[in-house]
Formats: structure tokens, sequence, C-alpha cells
């Protein structure tokens, strides 16, 4: 068992690990924004070229999970989580999430489909916390790239907790790279 960054040449088993675990979201997350492939090449090269690095958890000379980190102006955020299906309930996304964890001493912040139950629990129980929906929205608006559907459909956690009535971090988002909400559907 090792985890690693992710190889240019790893992109294809990427894609391929983002899109099997993304199956359990058909018929969970709302339908308009469900789309087979979950996730194009294209739509992987952006995320990269924006700054997500992705790891990987690779067991016996196999990457059967990855997660991104990306930092974007005071925080990082978790990016892309996915463990093959096959391979969930073992401990390899909390393997995962620990390692990027002790990657930054500062705040990550997590996004995930507000449907998605179990997604919610797994960062729960390794010390995140959903934020306020009012805070959801400002802080989807800064620092991620997704649409207003795609915000409204979404929660995000913090880790550690962002205080309630507090002022969230913030970061002008003029300052980013790339090619705006339309680009990018996932909030993961």
């Amino acid at each position: 068992m090792s985890i690693r960054p992710c190889g240019e040449h790893e992109r294809t088993a990427v894609l391929e690990i983002v899109n099997a675990a993304a199956e359990v979201y058909r018929g969970v997350i709302p339908e308009d924004r469900w789309r087979q492939p979950y996730m194009e090449w294209d739509e992987l090269e952006r995320a990269i070229a924006e700054g997500v690095v992705f790891w990987g958890y690779e067991l016996d000379g196999e990457l059967v999970g990855v997660m991104g980190i990306q930092p974007v102006g005071d925080v990082e955020l978790i990016r892309h989580a996915y463990v093959l299906p096959g391979r969930q309930g073992h401990g390899i996304g909390r393997a995962l999430l620990e390692h990027l964890q002790g990657l930054t001493p500062g705040r990550l912040l997590v996004g995930t489909w507000a449907a998605a139950d179990w997604a919610v629990r797994f960062y729960r129980r390794n010390g995140f916390e959903l934020v306020s929906p009012e805070l959801k929205t400002t802080l989807l608006e800064t620092y991620w790239r997704v649409p207003e559907r795609q915000i409204e459909t979404s929660v995000v956690l913090a880790n550690p907790p962002l205080e309630e009535g507090g002022q969230p971090p913030m970061y002008d988002i003029s300052t980013r790279s790339g090619s705006g909400v339309a680009a990018e559907r996932s909030s993961e």
C-alpha cells in the first residue's frame, strides 16, 4: 500500500476510478446534474490546469482510490475524492483524506452533493463540519466555479470548522484563471 501523487501517465486510471465510483450518484443527485461519463477527459485536464493535484492509493500495484487537493487563496479544497466500488469501506478514502490533511496546516473545504448523505457522513466522521446554507453559498461562489443549480444542490464542509456568525475566509475570485462557471460542473 502506498499513497503518492498520481503521474501524468495515470490520468486514464484517475478517470476510470472517478467514473466507476460516481455511478452511486445516478438517481440520487438531481437528474440535470448527472451525465455519463460523470467526468470527461477535458474536465480532468481543466481541474489539473487549475491546480488540482491528484493523490492515489495504490494497492498491490493497482491504483484503487484518488483524491485531489487544490490550493485556492487562503484555503485548500478537497476535490474529486473517489474509491473503486469494490474497494470502498476498507479505509482507503480515510487514508487519502488523512494524508491530504497532513499536507496543509490550514483550512480544508470540501463540497459535495447534499443528497449524497454517505459522503457527508464520511467527511463528518473525519473532522469536517457542515457550514450553514448561507455560508455554503458564499464559499461555493468564492472558491469554486460551479453553476447556480449546483450551488443550490450542494453542501460545504470545513475542517477546522468555521465559526457560525464569524467571517469566512475570503479570497478575491477575480484573481483565478480558467474558463468560468459554465466550464466546471463538479464540486467534489
